[in-house]
């Protein structure tokens, strides 16, 4: 049987650490046998100290101390109480030490193989998926494996050889207390495994309510000006709470449950311990038995159903982390639908001439949002796509980057099939500026330097004067090493757009891709960025994606969509001479207007 990924990760790490490993387990065994060594100082004492009797001849080596004074055999049997407390604290500190080490490590690792894996997951998979779903894995779920490999599963094994060798021992001492102590395991059993299954039932949908709250606060919190401004706080509120209330109630079961199995082991405690006490006072006052030999074994089972108890908790810990297993394998069994060709080449130093040849597209409802589109740019050539809203513009740019491969046709970058190239080539070779401008909540020069990791001061400088940012850097208080809001809510839209000019500026790549550079900017920032715009596409193949036709109308090239297909195509001069739909376009835009159009470099 194939092993998943998650699998395979788990237990290449826990090889690595098979030294430290193998080292805590030989930690437990040691606490464990002074665990059950920690009740046999009390019976020397009563029998073979303070009552004199004659040790059996697997204890033979006790009879030195019947040899020596009551005092002094007190003293030795006393000493060795405090030797064996001084031991197990020993080996339990070095487990706990070694486990929790391991845990932690096995755990970073797979958080961060799965942050990589979402990373490399085509769009289709991140469209489909809400982010706050894989949050909640990424943090709640990976921490659910963390309490099982830092504690639960050596505390399983351990737990498991505990009771195994005080029943062993109490077997051995006498075989009908210890066939009391048996009768009941059958009770436990049934209980344990009872409880396991129930509590994994209620743990999975509890995850899943869990992954809904998280949606819902990733997208609340990403839109409380939107709240705030339609007045829906109570609205949002109440949504949260019913959500809320549903994981409140399955958390709830999962606790009860938890607490009935523990009632139900301490109740058979009870039940087995006054059986035991019963039998074996009988026994002592017929004199067939010893009260060491009684007192050794209440002592046994009260500490017998402790590690039994343990297991229920447990239980609980493992149906969680069964759950998180398997919402993790989820994601990283998950194959990226883009991925490079296994003879796939670098698409290093092109010159930037990109082919539609035939293109049609749909993203798997077989609806198409491209159909038979065709179209060219030369190296240096600037390309204006213009269509109404949903005509397949943008598509295009996806297409390009290879976020999606076409259901038909093929895309060629300077006549080399862009399947051919390795993806992350193929992205280094184009820069974009897109019309919300993503920027992080780091520093303005980290975000400048984004589009090209290791860049100079210099090089980030420049890039900021060339994009017409460097003057409103330079009048905040830390300039570039101002940190910026979330999404750089801290800058007006027209700055944000010049950020991200800058970083498409630093990467130099041959080919520029401009998603509504325009959209939604004031007169006096428009200017700006229109000069920033024209350092950038200077000697670049550019595609300018936009519905405003005054800004494409310099194009070298201006391509018409309407319904995903192409229904025009030329200069803006052939398009007008023309007098179809682009002019009718146009003059409903701008009548006879001349607006400022954007200048080539």
């Amino acid at each position: 049987m194939k092993k998943s990924r998650l699998t395979r990760l788990a237990l290449d790490n826990l090889g690595q650490m098979r030294g430290k490993l193998a080292l805590a387990v030989l930690c437990m065994l040691g606490f464990i046998a002074t665990q059950l060594l920690m009740r046999w100082p009390l019976k020397v004492i009563f029998d073979y100290i303070l009552l004199g009797k004659r040790p059996p001849h697997a204890l033979s080596a006790l009879s030195g101390l019947q040899g020596r004074e009551k005092t002094t055999a007190l003293l030795v049997v006393c000493a060795s109480i405090v030797v064996l407390a001084v031991l197990r604290g020993l080996f339990s500190y070095l487990q706990l030490t070694i486990t929790s080490s391991a845990g932690q490590k096995i755990v970073y690792a797979i958080r961060r193989e799965l942050f990589a894996h979402i990373q490399r997951l085509s769009l289709s998979f991140h469209s489909r998926t809400r982010s706050g779903e894989l949050l909640s894995k990424m943090a709640g779920d990976t921490n659910a494996l963390r309490d099982v490999f830092a504690e639960s599963a050596l505390n399983l094994g351990g737990d498991v050889i505990t009771v195994a060798g005080m029943l062993g021992i109490m077997l051995w001492l006498d075989w009908r207390l210890g066939s009391i102590v048996l009768a009941t395991f059958p009770v436990l059993l049934g209980m344990f495994f009872y409880r396991y299954r129930t509590v994994r039932g209620s743990v999975a949908r509890q995850r899943r309510k869990e992954g809904k709250i998280a949606s819902q606060l990733t997208e609340i919190l990403g839109a409380v000006p939107l709240v705030q401004a339609f007045g829906r706080e109570k609205y949002e509120a109440e949504r949260f709470e019913t959500q809320s209330a549903a994981s409140l109630d399955e958390g709830i079961r999962t606790a009860r449950l938890e607490a009935a199995a523990t009632r139900g082991v301490e109740i058979t405690r009870a039940v087995g311990l006054a059986a035991i006490v019963l039998f074996g006072s009988l026994e002592v006052l017929a004199g067939r038995m010893t009260l060491g030999t009684v007192f050794v074994f209440t002592s046994y089972l009260s500490h017998l159903y402790r590690p039994i108890r343990n297991l229920t908790k447990l239980s609980k810990n493992f149906a969680k982390a069964s759950v998180s297993a398997e919402r993790i394998a989820e994601i990283l069994e998950a194959e990226p639908e883009i991925r490079d060709a296994p003879d796939a080449i670098d698409a290093s130093g092109v010159a930037g001439s990109i082919v539609f040849d035939h293109v049609t597209f749909d993203y798997g409802d077989g609806r198409p949002v491209l159909n038979d589109v065709s179209f060219s740019a030369a190296p240096g050539e600037k390309l204006a796509l213009v269509g109404a809203s949903g005509a397949g513009k943008s598509t295009l740019v996806s297409l390009i980057l290879r976020f999606y491969d076409p259901v038909a046709g093929a895309i060629s970058i300077d006549g080399v099939d862009i399947r051919k190239y390795r993806c992350a080539s193929l992205r280094r070779e184009i820069g974009i500026v897109l019309q919300d401008s993503l920027l992080l909540g780091t520093t303005i020069r980290e975000n400048i330097a984004y589009g090209k990791p290791g860049a100079t001061s210099e090089e980030i400088v420049a890039a900021a004067r060339a994009a017409n940012a460097h003057d409103f850097i330079s009048e905040l208080p830390d300039g570039y090493e101002t940190v910026l809001g979330e999404r750089g809510a801290s800058l007006s839209g027209g700055e944000r757009r010049r950020l991200g000019i800058a970083r498409a500026l630093i990467r130099k790549a041959p080919i520029l891709i401009l998603d509504e550079p325009m959209s939604g900017l004031d007169v006096e920032s428009e200017g700006k960025v229109r000069d920033a715009l024209a350092h950038l596409m200077a000697e670049k193949t550019c595609i300018l994606i936009t519905h405003d036709l005054p800004s494409a109308s310099d194009a070298d090239a201006i391509v018409i969509l309407e319904n995903g297909r192409v229904v025009e195509r030329g200069d803006h001069a052939e398009l007008m001479a023309r007098g179809r739909r682009y002019r009718q376009l146009y003059d409903m835009k701008v009548g006879r207007r001349e607006l400022p159009r954007l200048s080539k470099a």
